[in-house]
């Protein structure tokens, strides 16, 4: 037993960790199902590479708009009714395309689902650093980045198998299905595990960004310039991906072995979370961030010399280990963050990253009408600059283990 309670207090499983893991596990696993072949599922209902482009640019764009109303509800609600009222909304979009299967309503529905993760990710982060002491908070964000990576490993797997059996159309629209059932035991379960805690709303909550900008140190202005970089890299090519292995190459893949691949990238990063969440609170976090953001840089020009599976499982190795220092990234920001302003900073540094980096989806499309390699190659420079930036100018947080 000693074992045991050991390691809970070592992995820092509190209660309401549980509810939102539990939470993030079902909710993504539906989405992810279905989210990831959704350019695959516009061509199928007639729509183009410009359709591909305004979903993804819609992705980008809503993430940062949700961001910080999601941080503000989180902040003036409390987490547990946030957290309600954002699992509606995805409901609402996931009806919607399997109600109407037309390209605009995929649009129309996207509106409600496909940001998700970016509404409820600053009430999640809250929960991590109101349960969690700061030594703990690598950590938790860690657990809440893997079990993330459970339904995006297995969700394309069985997305991919879904499509196999039913087809791009109603494979993709059972997939939706299955999706909002899913989510329905999500909110169960949130409601149970979630603690009181996290259901205080906070009486200073702020609902003016240009108040928010003035509180924001230098220190985390910078690493939000060096994340619009590396996330310009990511997004160029990010919605032709799928595209590219299933369409585009000399030896195509096929939806299931996709799902395969996304299933070694997700594997791969699971498999960092843990050791770099111990070693970022026994040392400083720069390295880390460094080092994820290295990979990030090097996935589109690996991905450019990748014509069948086989070469495209080592590109998708490279994808996966993008994730090393990502978790040891939001620790980071939430460290940065002012204590009584957590969920709303967290909101707003999302909302000025993700409303920059929306225009890059867009010209990606462009970009990849053009030509797919001058789409990497792009892509490849942005991810330089970023790296070299945070390199130069980001702040390094002593460990909170170092007493000197």
């Amino acid at each position: 037993m000693k074992q045991k309670e050991k390691m809970i207090e070592f992995l820092g499983l509190r209660r309401s960790m549980v509810g939102i893991l539990s939470m993030v596990i079902l909710v993504e696993m539906g989405e992810r199902m279905a989210e990831r072949f959704l350019p695959i599922y516009l061509l199928a209902l007639g729509g183009g590479a410009l359709t591909i482009g305004l979903l993804n640019a819609m992705d980008n764009l809503l993430s940062a708009l949700y961001s910080f109303p999601g941080g503000y509800l989180s902040d003036k609600f409390g987490t547990k009714k946030a957290l309600l009222i954002f699992n509606t909304m995805a409901i609402l979009g996931f009806g919607i395309v399997v109600v109407f299967p037309h390209w605009g309503a995929v649009l129309a529905g996207a509106v409600l689902f496909i940001s998700w993760s970016a509404i409820s990710l600053p009430a999640t982060m809250s929960v991590v650093a109101q349960v969690l002491p700061k030594q703990k908070r690598v950590m938790g964000v860690s657990l809440h980045s893997i079990v993330r990576r459970i339904p995006m490993a297995l969700g394309p797997v069985i997305g991919g198998l879904f499509i196999g059996i039913w087809g791009e159309t109603q494979g993709v629209r059972y997939s939706f299905i299955f999706a909002i059932l899913m989510t329905l035991i999500a909110m169960f379960f949130q409601q149970r595990l979630l603690e009181d805690e996290t259901d205080k709303p906070n009486g200073q909550a702020e609902k003016n960004p240009l108040v928010l900008i003035r509180e924001m140190s230098p220190a985390l202005k910078n690493l939000l310039v060096s994340d619009i970089l590396i996330r310009f890299c990511e997004q160029i090519p990010y919605a032709f991906v799928v595209v590219w292995a299933m369409k585009t190459i000399t030896h195509p893949v096929s939806a299931f072995q996709f799902g395969l691949l996304t299933a070694v990238e997700m594997v791969v990063a699971v498999l960092c979370y843990i050791p770099v969440a111990y070693w970022a609170d026994q040392s400083g976090k720069k390295p880390f961030v460094v080092l994820t953001f290295i990979n990030f840089t090097i996935f589109p020009l690996v991905l450019m010399y990748c014509q069948s599976f086989w070469l495209l499982v080592l590109a998708f190795i490279v994808r996966g280990l993008k994730e090393f220092g990502e978790p040891t990234r939001k620790a980071l920001i939430m460290d940065l963050a002012p204590e009584n302003r957590k969920a709303a900073m967290f909101g707003l540094y999302y909302l000025l990253r993700d409303v920059i980096v929306s225009f890059a989806a867009m010209g990606g499309a462009f970009l990849w009408t053009y030509s797919p390699r001058l789409n990497f190659l792009t892509a490849f420079g942005f991810g330089i600059l970023g790296t070299l930036w945070f390199a130069f100018r980001g702040t390094d947080l002593p460990s909170f283990n170092n007493k000197s």
